[in-house]
């Protein structure tokens, strides 16, 4: 099935409601560019200003000020039904009078295809989402996940240049949120449709994009690949949105060589990677991911322990990985040890050695905001 697609550009994009004391900034100045068959995710909290980007894009709120442009053209008078875009919704939004067939046919009706083409054309869609045998099923007789594919699948036959989603899997249970993030992905590689996806589950942002921008208060705080955003994030903020996180209090800070950043945090000497605007920061914090830390049995008392010992408070076996919660010294440490070896679990109450992966460590500037849970 072949395929057009578009370069989206959002210039200096906000959006207000409200006026004088009541007026909210829902988005501020919003200026992304998102290349022919790129798929990026907008992440971040509720009311971050997300889902009104998308839909300014899409065409369902007008920007207060801004354009957006589809491969140079400004869409700002064209209504939703006259952009070359598709949407998947968190509701599915799916006809229920009408046959699986007939949802997937629609926007080819509307665009007034001859019976054959139609036919051909929804036959082909659904063949290659695996839904040609439920095309004369009604929408309640499906799925959940059946039904959010027969959404993707009416939203894609009108080959549309950009295709939205969303949030569209926050409605299904967790192991088939998994299965449709693949099969989403695959989709999308498979056709290079332009797609922006909306959530706030990172776990879906981290799995499906080609880069994430995430937003905070209206505006964009990082935007990159997934691996810079988790690896290197700018900010406390994205760092704890992103993943789990720990961030050591750090004591001493200078510079060090080969690039790194030698630092004392909670009493431990490290020589870190570390964000330009560290060094100036007057209260930096080192992020340590929980899977960089290993974990082993010592011998020492609760007496005579070190700083880069602790208190084992609680281990969960998982199988595939062990989660530790430690109390060092300075402070509660989370550690995950994947395949651990069962007998050398450190159990509730022991001492543990703990030890930072320091080429994983990424010291970053201090922020005044409180740091957000990701929960």
């Amino acid at each position: 099935m072949a395929n057009t697609t578009g370069k989206l550009e959002l210039r200096s994009l906000t959006k207000e409601f409200g006026n004088g004391n009541e007026k909210v900034v829902a988005v501020k100045e919003l200026s992304l560019t998102i290349n022919p068959g790129e798929f990026v995710t907008l992440l971040g909290p509720s009311g971050c200003g997300k889902t009104t980007a998308l839909r300014m894009v899409a065409g369902f709120e007008a920007p207060t000020s801004g354009q957006v442009l589809l491969d140079g053209e400004d869409l700002s008078s064209l209504t939703p039904d006259r952009r070359p875009m598709g949407m998947v919704f968190q509701s599915y939004a799916l006809f229920p009078h009408m046959s699986v067939f007939d949802n997937v046919a629609y926007g080819l009706k509307v665009k007034r295809l001859s019976t054959s083409q139609i036919k051909k054309e929804v036959g082909e869609i659904l063949d290659s989402m695996n839904l040609a045998h439920l095309n004369n099923r009604a929408p309640n007789q499906l799925s959940g996940g059946q039904q959010q594919r027969v959404a993707l699948a009416r939203a894609m036959v009108v080959r549309p240049k950009v295709l939205l989603f969303d949030e569209p899997l926050s409605n299904l249970d967790a192991k088939l949120r998994a299965q449709m993030r693949i099969e989403i992905r695959s989709i999308q590689r498979r056709l290079g449709i332009t797609s922006i996806f909306v959530t706030h589950d990172q776990d879906e942002a981290m799995s499906l994009s080609d880069r994430i921008v995430v937003m905070r208060n209206a505006v964009v705080e990082q935007s990159g690949a997934p691996e810079e955003i988790y690896r290197r994030p700018s900010s406390v903020f994205v760092a704890d949105f992103i993943g789990r996180s720990n961030f050591l209090r750090v004591s001493a800070v200078k510079s060090g060589t080969a690039g790194k950043v030698a630092v004392e945090a909670s009493g431990v000497k490290l020589k870190v990677n570390a964000h330009p605007k560290a060094l100036k920061s007057p209260h930096p914090h080192l992020l340590v991911r929980p899977e960089s830390i290993s974990v082993k049995k010592t011998s020492s008392s609760s007496k005579s322990r070190k700083a880069d010992e602790g208190i084992v408070k609680n281990v969960v076996f998982y199988g595939n990985h062990v989660e530790y919660s430690i109390e060092t010294p300075n402070q509660t440490i989370a550690a995950v040890v994947s395949d651990p070896i069962y007998d050398e679990i450190v159990p509730v109450g022991a001492i543990a050695k703990i030890y930072f992966d320091e080429t994983r460590a990424w010291l970053l500037p201090s922020e005044s905001a409180t740091i957000e849970s990701s929960e």
